[in-house]
């Protein structure tokens, strides 16, 4: 009996060494717990897929360096236990096959298709029919990398906003790429759903995206027409007027649809149109009022420069504007206030994200480094008949050599000079102002250059929305005239609206009236906190579907437009460093 007890252990101890080499030879002893919803595939290539996603260079690929997408790449392979993703049974998913398909459209987004590899996806399907395994493992892993960096795209963005030294964390809303990937994607019933789901939840995001898909059309026609500049003109040709290129100008008016008819093309043989008829000053008021020139209907040098922009360049502003869309934290897609810096007009949203209004804004002067930072924040409260504490360095620059010139020169333009506690100083010395050892600031007032009331969302650039009483600045087409601030057209009516449901200590609503007294004859400096704040977005978008569904184009004035352009078309990978920023004096700016 001890004998056959001996036999059956050695035989026990013999099975498990035999079953302990088969699990390890196949690799299930050391598996780890797979870290995804999606179905399982096949884990036969994990030899090939291994050295791909350890490496941050892929010759296969367009952009070979695969930077910041390698360890995202790695973990996804990682959680799926070295199983492929793409391909079953030698041939592309229905998902590769629909994000395959995006990759070719990504020029309709405003991406550049390229970036996703999207000329070299019909080789690598014929190159899978081989069987070969390196095809197969390069396939996945190429796919894995353009599906990460389209999602990431459309997602934040190319470009990380703060290289621009632009106040806005896209990084907030990024998604685990290797998690959302191999959960979302890898087998999604709907990729083009999905796709929209990672966009901006925004109607004007989806109007541009529809508009540049339209101009795109455009472009391509105008490039295939051959077509001319338009002739300049020495003077302003008003209606009825005399343009020996008539013909041309209705065709350039007609194909954004800013003259309906068509034009008013001479028959053939009939000799050209040299008319600047009535019907096509019509549509030059038109072309301007889209374009932020001013809407006289007279045939300008400045239209005629406008209107020989070509349509590719409209493209890139079109791209541009969905660019920064995507920069939006989820907070300020949609938010109750925006500000657009090149069409130099302040919006306000219902909360149904409905415009409620517009109105007229003065932004930072181009010349003097005095432009408008781009940024998100929360307006925290007003103030009315505020101060205006003066920046030392408008102080230096625009009072000292007044101060210099008359003793009393502050005291006669409503100034006064303080200590770093508020307390007024009667005496006190240039020298003392010009090195910010005092400030200086204008008292409250209709003379006052923040006007009667200021909207506040504290930030580091000391910029707000405030009144003015520089009115006449509303009229005039081009609106860059401030030291940084933002000046409003009606800020009675914006108070109002911004104050509406607030209720003061006495319990009384904030209206109209209430805000005009406030304004006019109420305290000095009165701070009326909002008990939700509201998130506002001072933006940059030279392209901007308006109102009546035609695309409005603007200046790119900051040449924030010019700059990205130069980025982009240097192609992966971009640079998300900081850009130097230039010291800013502390105080308030206007």
């Amino acid at each position: 009996m001890a004998g056959t007890g001996a036999a059956v252990r050695s035989w026990k101890i013999s099975v498990v060494a035999v079953l302990g080499l088969g699990l390890l030879a196949g690799g299930v002893g050391c598996r780890r717990h797979r870290k995804t919803r999606s179905a399982p595939n096949t884990d036969a290539y994990a030899q090939k897929i291994q050295p791909l996603i350890q490496s941050t260079r892929l010759p296969f690929l367009k952009i070979p360096d695969v930077g910041v997408y390698q360890a995202p790449v790695q973990t996804f392979y990682e959680d799926r236990n070295d199983e492929i993703a793409w391909t079953r049974d030698g041939q592309p998913t229905a998902q590769a096959r629909a994000f395959t398909q995006a990759f070719q459209d990504a020029a309709k987004k405003g991406l550049n298709p390229e970036d996703y590899d999207a000329p070299r996806w019909g080789g690598r399907v014929q190159a899978l029919a081989t069987k070969s395994d390196d095809a197969i493992a390069e396939y996945d892993v190429a796919m894995t990398v353009a599906v990460m960096r389209y999602v990431s795209d459309l997602r934040i963005g190319r470009l990380n906003p703060q290289h621009f030294n632009f106040d806005i964390n896209a990084e907030a809303k990024k998604y685990d790429l290797p998690e959302f990937v191999s959960d979302n994607a890898v087998d999604a019933e709907d990729v083009p759903k999905l796709i929209t789901s990672v966009e901006p939840d925004n109607e004007q995001y989806r109007a541009t995206e529809q508009a540049l898909a339209r101009y795109l059309e455009l472009a391509t026609q105008q490039a295939a027409s051959g077509s001319q500049d338009l002739p300049t003109v020495a003077k302003s040709v008003s209606a009825d007027g005399s343009y020996p290129a008539a013909d041309a100008l209705a065709a350039r008016l007609h194909l954004e649809g800013d003259l309906d008819d068509g034009g008013s093309a001479a028959a053939p043989g009939a000799p050209p149109n040299t008319t600047f008829t009535s019907a096509l000053s019509d549509g030059v008021k038109a072309y301007q009022m889209r374009h932020g020139i001013t809407p006289d209907g007279k045939l300008t040098a400045q239209t005629i420069a406008s209107m020989n922009v070509p349509l590719s360049q409209r493209v890139l502003q079109l791209d541009a504007s969905l660019e920064r869309w995507r920069w939006l934290p989820n907070e300020y897609v949609n938010p109750r206030l925006m500000v657009n810096l090149p069409e130099f007009l302040l919006r306000g949203y219902d909360e149904d994200h409905k415009q409620a209004f517009s109105m007229k804004v003065v932004v930072g002067k181009v010349v003097g480094e005095h432009e408008t930072p781009v940024f998100t924040h929360m307006m925290k409260y007003l103030i009315f008949r505020p101060y205006w504490n003066v920046p030392v360095d408008i102080a230096r620059k625009e009072l000292i050599p007044h101060m210099n010139a008359s003793k009393g020169y502050l005291a006669t333009k409503n100034f006064e000079v303080t200590d770093g506690k508020g307390q007024v100083q009667a005496s006190y010395s240039t020298e003392q102002v010009a090195h910010g050892g005092l400030m200086v600031r204008e008292k409250p007032g209709p003379k006052n250059s923040l006007g009667l009331v200021k909207f506040m969302f504290p930030n580091e650039y000391d910029i707000y929305l405030h009144s003015t009483p520089a009115v006449e600045l509303f009229n005039r087409t081009r609106r860059d005239f401030s030291h940084g601030c933002i000046r409003v057209q009606h800020p009675d009516d914006l108070a109002a609206w911004v104050l509406h449901g607030q209720q003061d200590k006495d319990q009384q609503d904030w209206d109209l009236q209430k805000v005009q007294d406030a304004m006019n004859s109420g305290a000095d400096n009165h701070q009326v906190n909002l008990k939700t704040p509201l998130p506002i977005v001072i933006f940059y978008l030279t392209a901007r579907v308006g109102e009546d569904g035609k695309v409005d184009f603007f200046d790119d004035i900051y040449k924030y437009d010019e700059k990205m352009v130069q980025i982009l078309q240097k192609g992966p990978p971009y640079p998300v460093e900081k850009e130097p920023v230039k010291a800013k004096a502390a105080g308030d700016t206007v």
